[in-house]
């Protein structure tokens, strides 16, 4: 039983990112999971976890444990499952996390459907387009638009999602259309603020001088307005105030329609 409980300590804490949280998580003291992590270490007598008091980063060793253990809890779970009467039930508090406008459209329509499946399930659904810190903030789920930054977080690809620069026709028939991404500094940009998950900028595929290669640049445009929620920004620029980099799925409609026009096609990240 201890063996097993270090085990499932080690693989909380890696999925956490930290003692406090997976302390939290199970509701003990984060001085009973270090003794766990401890006595996990000195038994296989390798060094899993690099501690410091402001993260936890697995070692060669630890991730490749980390695998295994990940492989056999489930192996586990799997095989009580498979002899429990009715299977596995469902069953708990569920902490859900999306991007604010995929998360209304997308996400939200599917939990009440989720609870009617799984009605001993209860669900909170955060939306919010700034970063989350899934682990330390103890969320169980997190739907995400982008590259997985911390590779110990366990994830599934759901879709492609393009994102492409948009206008209102009103707003290029006053003020021209850009023809380079670099171009975009003499426009009026609809950005998210800096709290927001758009951490990079806005992404475009340029040609390699003297090459036909292409490579993946980063830019961050400016202009008069910012707004930490995506929605509003696809209002503004809808509304001829801007231009904007937004995800096909929000824009798709508008563009069919004529409200929207895109721009920087040529350029368009993959």
């Amino acid at each position: 039983m201890d063996k097993l409980k270090q085990l499932e300590t080690f693989a909380s804490v890696a999925l956490r990112g930290s003692l406090t949280a997976a302390a939290r998580a199970e509701g003990v003291a984060p001085a009973i999971i270090g003794r766990r992590l401890d006595a996990l270490e000195t038994r296989l007598g390798v060094k899993l976890m690099l501690r410091t008091t402001r993260r936890i980063t697995l070692t060669h060793e630890g991730s490749a444990f980390l695998e295994d253990c990940q492989r056999l809890l489930v192996d586990l779970a799997n095989a009580e499952a498979s002899v429990s009467a009715g299977g596995v039930k469902a069953s708990g508090h569920l902490r859900l996390t999306a991007p604010a406008g995929f998360g209304r459209r997308h996400v939200a329509p599917l939990v009440p459907r989720f609870r009617e499946l799984h009605p001993e399930v209860t669900i909170s659904l955060n939306l919010s387009d700034r970063v989350v810190d899934v682990a330390g903030e103890a969320y169980d789920c997190a739907v995400r638009v982008g590259d997985l930054p911390d590779s110990s977080l366990v994830s599934v690809r759901l879709a492609d999602n393009s994102r492409l620069c948009v206008a209102a026709p009103r707003y290029l028939q006053r003020h021209g259309t850009p023809q380079t991404p670099t171009d975009l500094t003499r426009f009026d940009c609809l950005t998210l603020s800096s709290d927001a998950s758009q951490t990079r900028g806005w992404a475009f595929s340029v040609t390699v001088e003297d090459s036909d290669e292409t490579e993946l640049v980063h830019l961050r445009p400016g202009g008069p307005l910012d707004c930490s929620d995506g929605q509003v920004l696809h209002e503004w620029c809808l509304a001829g105030y801007g231009i904007a980099w937004r995800s096909m799925w929000e824009v798709e409609a508008d563009i069919a329609a004529g409200r929207l026009v895109s721009v920087l096609d040529a350029y368009a990240a993959p």
